[in-house]
């Protein structure tokens, strides 16, 4: 791996949006099939969000596997979305005979999860290697797939041994519980949480916060110099899991690698967020949901 005990590098990502441009002749197979897994009981919103972030930057499709079966149905207001019912009987095979009927190209797996058996059955099948089996190509996971994977020595193996590249995206509170440290100490040296958090997983990883960082075994650290306070409020995470998940799927015909969607997908949420900060006159009040329409602009406006 990679030191990464230098100062990490500014991101300067915004020009890989140009990968993006679109032929006269582009169909929606060409943007990629994009799967956002949770929204358990109670956390529908979350993958929602998610889910609508994908759908408004661009992925060709965009599909939910609700875990909560009462929220899974046809939104009247948003009918592109595609959404499946995810409680299964059949947990051992039920996830795994699912994902291999859907075949998505990219997985976004965390937002409103939850921790239960259901859960823990759906993360198990999207970590086992499936490469021989669909093109899947990324897996984004956040929120409580992480504290699944930080609690679970089977989940965690599953992880290092996964062949399809991964973007792991921990705020502090998730970073501590995956290196079972503290939000604190995790404040205290960003940088060498990230390194830790990189040794870990193996993995792509985005530690969100001010001046969010990114790494990977095989690349230099960035760090994000765009972003504000109006980030800091809930479901502006599964925002950036559903954007990232949909410029993953977006890549594969682009030439967008999954580093490459990461690194874009950070400085494109945060960039959009400060471009919305100017229009509301300040950070107070910036919902996720306006952030969703202000990153659709920014990336045409990119391209």
């Amino acid at each position: 791996m990679l030191s990464q005990n230098t100062a990490p590098i500014p991101l300067e990502a915004l020009a890989f949006a140009k990968k993006l441009q679109r032929s006269a002749d582009a169909n929606k197979a060409d943007a990629g099939k994009a799967l956002l897994i949770g929204g358990s009981p109670g956390m529908a919103g979350a993958l929602l969000l998610s889910a609508k972030a994908a759908l408004h930057s661009g992925a060709g499709y965009t599909m939910l596997c609700m875990l909560d079966g009462q929220s899974a149905h046809a939104l009247a207001n948003q009918p592109e979305l595609m959404i499946q019912n995810g409680d299964v009987s059949d947990l051992s095979s039920g996830p795994t005979t699912e994902l291999k009927r859907i075949r998505p190209q990219v997985i976004g797996i965390g937002p409103g999860l939850g921790s239960s058996p259901l859960a823990k059955a759906w993360l198990t099948a999207v970590l086992t290697d499936h490469s021989l089996e669909f093109a899947l190509s990324a897996i984004v996971l956040d929120a409580d797939a992480l504290n699944l994977i930080a609690g679970d020595d089977v989940l965690c193996a599953a992880l290092l041994r996964c062949k399809v590249p991964c973007i792991l995206t921990p705020h502090p509170g998730e970073a501590a519980c995956l290196l079972h440290s503290t939000s604190e100490k995790i404040q205290e040296n960003r940088l060498a949480s990230l390194e830790a958090l990189i040794e870990r997983s193996q993995q792509i990883v985005v530690l969100k916060g001010q001046h969010t960082l990114l790494g990977s075994p095989s690349e230099k650290s960035r760090i994000c110099n765009d972003g504000n306070p109006g980030l800091a409020v809930g479901g502006s995470g599964d925002v950036l899991t559903g954007l990232i998940a949909s410029l993953a799927a977006q890549g594969i015909t682009k030439c967008l690698t999954p580093w490459e969607a990461a690194c874009l997908g950070v400085q494109i949420h945060a960039h959009a967020a400060d471009r919305l900060a100017i229009k509301l006159g300040g950070p107070i009040g910036m919902t996720p949901s306006e952030l969703i329409l202000e990153i659709r602009q920014l990336l045409n406006d990119l391209l």
